[in-house]
């Protein structure tokens, strides 16, 4: 059995097929199709009425998304096609927090993702709990540079633990400075993608930029100001109560930590835990949780992660 997708022009077969075919192959391998494109449009084969009706719908939906100005990436595919065997629909529209020269137009990605961007608009705490590659700090940072570059804060402060596998900063050689840049470095990676050097580093001068480990926020007030915490996973109790007694007026704070991954010593609590537990019934603080669905790294990544959440159950069973 054959169906046909009438096309628009050539570079729509170009964008749903991918780089080297890859995201059509994706597709040919969920459905158990055969895909192939012609001048009259996008062939699809299969032996099976369901699966072909099925992958016809979804390839339509893809090319919507598409012919309203959707780029597809592999990993929009993988997520469109695990959104699609849940409810039928998929809700890949494009939204951009910010436009880089330096990257491509940075924005939510998926449902999690999406529903994170909203808590940060709508909410001046937010905390957001998942494993690594979901974007929580990535994004998190597009909202602070998108609230400084808007006007609707006057500074943007960076800040995360500086505990590292059980590593001491004394112990490191250098200043203060260089022993802690190590651990800031994830944070300098994601601002210098969404602003160019020299700004940067105007920025960090004038202090309009800090980028600082968690212990310089004590006996602080933080006004007009975005604030990140990032690895919060790391913090005591005690080091997160203080973070976020740090808040001032015309101030939001995003907490970003994955449970599962802390350097804290062993039988201390985590902070991050502990906030969840005490916090999480107070109105205008909200908590975000994300799952492997929602990594945006390499594809191999999503499924690491769900190896070793089953692996973590069938070890608690």
């Amino acid at each position: 059995m054959n169906r046909i997708i009438p096309i628009e022009s050539s570079k729509e077969i170009q964008k749903i097929f991918g780089s080297h075919d890859e995201n059509m192959r994706l597709i040919e391998d969920a459905f158990d199709i055969r895909v192939s494109s012609s001048a009259e449009g996008i062939k699809i084969a299969s032996h099976k009425k369901d699966n072909l009706e099925k992958s016809l719908n979804f390839i339509c939906q893809l090319l919507n998304l598409i012919r309203q100005g959707k780029e597809l990436t592999r990993q929009d595919v993988a997520y469109s096609l695990k959104e699609y065997k849940q409810g039928g629909s998929l809700n890949l529209r494009e939204e951009r927090i910010i436009d880089s020269s330096l990257a491509k137009s940075i924005g939510p990605r998926t449902k999690g993702q999406k529903e994170y961007v909203d808590a940060i608009r709508n909410y001046d705490i937010v905390f957001s709990i998942g494993p690594a590659g979901t974007g929580k700090t990535y994004l998190a940072m597009a909202m602070a540079v998108e609230a400084l570059k808007s006007g609707k804060v006057r500074r943007i402060i960076l800040t995360r633990p500086a505990i590292e596998a059980g590593e001491s900063l004394g112990y490191l050689p250098g200043d203060m400075i260089e022993k802690i840049s190590p651990y800031l470095r994830p944070l300098y990676d994601a601002l210098y993608d969404m602003m160019d050097a020299a700004r940067i580093e105007k920025y960090l001068e004038i202090g309009v930029i800090e980028v600082a480990p968690l212990a310089y926020m004590r006996g602080r007030t933080l006004n007009d100001a975005f604030i990140i915490l990032d690895e919060a996973q790391n913090c005591t109790h005690e080091q997160m109560k203080m973070f976020l007694t740090r808040l001032g007026f015309d101030s939001k704070a995003v907490i970003t930590g994955d449970i599962t991954q802390t350097d804290l010593p062993g039988g201390k609590p985590l902070g991050l835990l502990e906030a969840q537990r005490i916090l999480s019934d107070i109105e205008g603080i909200k908590f975000v949780y994300f799952s492997y669905a929602d990594v945006v790294r390499h594809a191999l990544v999503q499924e690491i992660i769900e190896a070793y959440e089953r692996s973590n159950k069938k070890d608690n069973t």
